[in-house]
């Protein structure tokens, strides 16, 4: 981000001027008002909750950092940087001053990573604490650097509560051969306004630790190290300086617990395993056990939210959480009280309520509002008047009307294993069978799919596609058994699962079975390739972005971005060892296999991608090009994994709404 440009106040209004892509009643949405970028993307409170920091955009398409007062929400100031740079994170460092992580269009080309910047809540003395650019790395050098922007190697870690204007920053250092695994990180203490930073007193740290967790009074009582395949927890006791091991298990191993909280002053919450599933439980540092039972555990889901803590006071209010929604289970009898309040204003969105540092003290809370139909919502609920007062929606353009309705689901594989599926259709009635597509997430090994409203879903439910969303084993999310099932089995059983997904679309929703698509990013993308080599008579044509062509050049490939240990451990686990499994590799292979891929078939990829190089996309396009004359190529310059610039996330869809328009949706 350039210093030089960041930082402007404006009249207010400019606050309002978001982007409108109007749509007459009964037309289809356009692309824009589903792809373009959000007209707010994030809003934090202040630690006492008297002000909301969010990021909006503008009418010229510019992310502006605005702070307002929740007493008078037109009583604020604006901090703004350059068009194309990307603000990912707010973090309030005290109720007068907060931190914001941008990643820069600049420091993405050079190579770069995230920067982070600091500004009073007014917009005045904003500076820059570190540089995302590695460039800037390469030419500085040191252990400690006083009154000048830290490198590439230092990243955010996490705030103070003492009111000072500080705050905890990791330092990484990397290996000779590895730039993308760090080997260890160091905790620092940076003043948010004079650069000063001082070594955080840690003791004798862990060896290879990465994560720390500090406590309720801000000192590091927990550490984490990955090593060889094994994931290491350590703890020590509040005045002590030696660390013991609290967990040693294989990063992938049932037995393994992850710390989130410090409940009190030698409890953690953790979580664990329970029948299959991770819950949460109570973790007594004084006794080093687990409680017999979790305090938290979900029914056909693991664990998987956030914690809403007073920091203040050390005391846990309440828990957001996944099931096939997102939810809230409140400890705090006020905070419960006001749930069931907003849930009752608002009865048709799942609502969620987040307070700043000092909940119990907060003058007003944020509010967002979801549903299957209705993009995101911010709202603020001020206690004292006793209002809910709306911020923007994160695209106004959208007319729930023109939504499609959005379910769980669990379907029978042809093995018997029940899968989960997220099944939007189109909005309307049909008696006749619709196109569908199978839209397939990446990873493979995450969950990415939940009830609310979700772009590119809506977006071909929009056109008229049935769009099936499966949790595929290897899926994370969904226990245990869902998840290892998917081990080594990259265009095979996970493979099957989408095919099957297909067939019982036809059965339960009125998918029709001449017109049924597949497409997909990264993992998504290979699924698509394989989807249409292994099932052409279940899938027409397919759209494939940022996909893995290829097992093998996952792993050799010395532009990608995965750590040696990444390489070594995880990938052999849950892909497959290259060289005693080879065999499997080649036959499951889109590249070994693309003169089978006959149909029509939509490729982009990013010139910039480190995750899956282009190398990857450019060998598959070029093999099966030899046979196939009905492939669409497209590459985006300056992109990474994903679309990070608006015009090519616009340009990308648009291409695909009309490639599944000939080939899918009037496809005879």
């Amino acid at each position: 981000m350039r210093i030089k440009s960041i930082l402007q106040l404006v009249a207010w209004p400019v606050l309002c001027a978001v982007t409108q892509f109007a749509a007459a009643a009964g037309d289809l949405p356009p692309v824009e008002s589903f792809f373009a970028d959000p007209a707010i993307t994030m809003a934090e409170m202040s630690p006492k909750g008297n002000y909301v920091a969010t990021v909006v955009k503008d009418a010229d398409g510019e992310q502006l950092i605005t702070v307002r007062d929740t007493a008078n929400l037109k009583d604020g100031s604006v901090i703004t940087g350059a068009k194309e740079d990307k603000i990912y994170a707010i973090h309030w460092v005290n109720e007068n001053r907060l931190i914001f992580t941008v990643r820069s269009a600049e420091s993405e080309v050079n190579g770069g990573g995230l920067e982070l910047m600091a500004a009073d809540r007014d917009g005045k003395n904003l500076i820059q604490l570190i540089s995302g650019n590695w460039k800037h790395h390469q030419e500085q050098t040191g252990s400690l650097v006083k009154s000048k922007v830290l490198t590439y190697e230092y990243h955010f870690d996490s705030v103070l509560h003492d009111g000072s204007d500080d705050i905890i920053v990791r330092k990484y250092t990397w290996s000779l051969t590895d730039r993308y695994h760090p080997e260890s990180a160091h905790l620092f203490r940076l003043n948010t306004r004079t650069h000063e930073i001082a070594e955080f007193p840690v003791g004798k740290a862990p060896h290879a630790a990465t994560f720390w967790m500090t406590d309720a009074h801000d000192v590091p009582r927990i550490a984490a190290s990955r090593v060889a395949g094994r994931c290491i927890l350590y703890y020590r006791p509040p005045a002590g300086t030696e660390w013991e091991v609290l967990n040693d298990e294989e990063c992938h191993g049932s037995k393994r617990f992850f710390p989130r909280f410090f409940d009190g002053d030698n409890a953690l919450i953790v979580e664990a395993g329970y029948k299959g599933f991770d819950a949460l439980y109570r973790y007594d540092l004084t006794t080093k056990k687990l409680a017999d039972q979790p305090f938290l555990s979900l029914d056909g889901f693991d664990f998987s939210g956030t914690i809403e803590s007073d920091a203040i006071a050390n005391k846990l209010m309440g828990i957001h959480f996944q099931s096939d929604a997102h939810s809230t289970v409140w400890f705090d009898a006020k905070y419960k009280d006001l749930q069931a309040k907003i849930d009752h204003m608002l009865p048709q969105t799942v609502n969620t309520i987040s307070c700043g540092a000092d909940c119990i003290g907060a003058s007003a809370v944020l509010v967002t509002a979801d549903s299957d139909r209705q993009p995101r919502q911010y709202m603020i609920y001020n206690f004292a008047k006793d209002n809910l007062i709306g911020l923007g929606s994160t695209h106004p353009a959208i007319k729930p009307a023109q939504m499609g309705l959005r379910d769980f689901y669990h379907y029978k594989a042809r093995d018997g294993m029940s899968i989960p599926v997220y099944v939007t259709t189109p909005p309307g009635k049909s008696n006749q069978p619709l196109p569908a597509i199978v839209l397939v997430h990446g990873g493979p090994w995450m969950r990415v799919w939940s009830w609310e409203w979700e772009n590119e879903a809506q977006f071909l439910a929009s056109r008229g596609y049935i769009v099936i969303q499966p949790e595929f084993r290897g899926s994370t999310g969904f226990g245990g058994k869902l998840y290892r099932a998917g081990w080594k089995q990259w265009g095979q059983s996970m493979q099957d699962d989408l095919a099957d997904a297909a067939l019982w679309a036809v059965k339960e929703h009125g998918a029709d079975p001449k017109r049924i698509g597949i497409m997909g990013a990264s993992y998504g993308g290979y699924a698509t390739l394989m989807g249409l080599i292994k099932n052409p008579e279940i899938f027409r044509c397919g759209v494939d972005w940022a996909g893995v062509t290829d097992s093998n050049l996952m792993f050799s490939l010395s532009e990608s971005d995965f750590s040696d240990d990444t390489k070594n451990y995880d990938l052999t686990l849950l892909m497959g060892d290259r060289v005693t499994d080879a065999a499997m590799f080649k036959q499951y292979s889109p590249l070994e296999n693309a003169a089978k891929l006959t149909q029509p078939l939509l490729m982009a990829h990013g010139a910039e991608d480190v995750r899956v190089p282009i190398a990857q996309a450019t060998a598959f396009h070029d093999a099966v090009t030899k046979t196939n004359s009905h492939v669409e190529w497209v590459v985006y310059n300056n992109e990474y994994h994903g679309w990070h610039l608006e015009k090519d996330n616009i340009d990308f869809w648009k291409r695909v709404d009309a490639f599944l328009d000939r080939n899918l949706k009037n496809a005879q």
